[in-house]
């Protein structure tokens, strides 16, 4: 068993494994004292979250069995699922609501979020796409339009959530595959400024206006709108160096709302400190590093694109959940991966982990992310 483990990266299975039992109990950590009150069980989110852990990383060492080609063959198929599943959300009566938002379909003991689904579904078709027309990439007609197309689709079903979060991250990801790909620059910045209006409309209406107002000044309206992000500033100012201690913070206790979902990382800077945010912050930076390793030395345009992609989404979303808790971004509803609260977040991650270890198996990448013999 372990001679078949040396031929996948390591790397990346000890950080996604590691993350995933450190989200096990910061989820414990962070919701304890609620969920005893609202559940009268303070084990509640501990044992739903340890159940997702032990099933997502059953998927990802099947996942990592199965030949990453394979989902060439799925891209389509699983791009048309995610849209239906994405229409179904907004069904009354099927889609789940909370906060304002219809992200959820509910299902018996779960909750499934399909946008977390289409990112890895948008990445797969991306893969399968640039691949068939890298000879056609810098032309306008064929190189640019069609993403163009599939992504409004799915902006315009997360829009309706609303979701920006989720529509922006899909936004960012298929971009920066574009790029690596060769689209051309002044295509893609043409499509950007086309969107920049309708981006620019929507932050300065409805709720995303609230938004943008407290994370502009906070204490203007620090009882409401700027509650969130000042308790997370509080949480992550009283643990200073080192923290106080795991379980001892106090942020959590019916102060920092999304505690153990979107702010969780407030929670740990709180209790474990500076030191332990930067120990987190680490781990990612090598996941996503070993990520773009594999994407560089993938033996084909498929694999290379899918790791990529794979990559990206990563660093984009542990990016910006940590920009939100510290105050350099908007809140944006984006769940830290493999940390946060979430059944269907945590799968997709654990899933993508496993089509990463599949391209991985065989490169014989070394520690410094060199393929041996350079």
């Amino acid at each position: 068993m372990l001679k078949k483990l040396e031929n996948y990266d390591l790397v990346i299975m000890a950080m996604a494994i590691a993350l995933t039992c450190f989200g096990v109990v910061m989820v414990f950590s962070a919701s304890s004292v609620m969920a005893d009150k609202r559940y009268h069980d303070g084990f509640f989110f501990l044992k739903r979250q340890g159940m997702f852990a032990v099933i997502g990383l059953g998927i990802m060492l099947g996942v990592m069995r199965v030949e990453y080609h394979f989902w060439k063959r799925m891209a389509v198929p699983a791009l048309l699922l995610c849209l239906v599943l994405l229409v179904m959300v907004l069904i009354p009566g099927i889609g789940g609501k909370a906060g304002g938002s219809s992200r959820w379909i509910k299902l018996p003991g779960f909750n499934l979020q399909p946008s977390e689904m289409a990112k890895l579904a948008l990445i797969m078709y991306m893969a399968y796409s640039l691949d068939k027309k890298q000879h056609k990439i810098k032309e306008f007609a064929s190189g640019i339009i069609p993403y163009m197309i599939v992504l409004a689709l799915l902006i315009g079903c997360l829009a309706a959530q609303p979701d920006l979060g989720g529509a922006l991250t899909l936004v960012a990801v298929a971009f920066t595959m574009l790029f690596a790909a060769g689209t051309r620059l002044a295509h893609i910045l043409s499509m950007v400024l086309l969107a920049l209006p309708l981006l620019a409309y929507k932050l300065s209406h409805g709720y995303h206006k609230g938004r943008m107002e407290a994370w502009s000044d906070p204490w203007s309206d620090p009882a409401g709108k700027g509650f969130q992000i000042i308790q997370s500033w509080l949480a992550l100012g009283t643990g200073g160096l080192f923290g106080q201690g795991l379980g001892e913070g106090k942020q959590k206790l019916f102060y920092l709302p999304e505690a153990h979902t979107d702010f969780i990382l407030s929670v740990v800077g709180e209790e474990l400190g500076f030191m332990g945010v930067l120990v987190i912050v680490a781990m990612f930076v090598m996941l996503v590093y070993r990520a773009l390793c594999i994407a560089a030395a993938a033996p084909d345009a498929f694999g290379r694109f899918l790791a990529l992609g794979i990559a990206v989404l990563f660093g984009i979303e542990a990016t910006v959940n940590m920009g939100v808790i510290t105050g350099l971004f908007p809140t944006k509803g984006l769940a830290l991966p493999f940390i946060s609260y979430g059944g269907s977040s945590l799968l997709i991650s654990l899933f993508a982990v496993g089509i990463l270890l599949n391209i991985s198996s065989g490169l014989k990448i070394t520690p410094i992310g060199l393929p041996e013999g350079q």
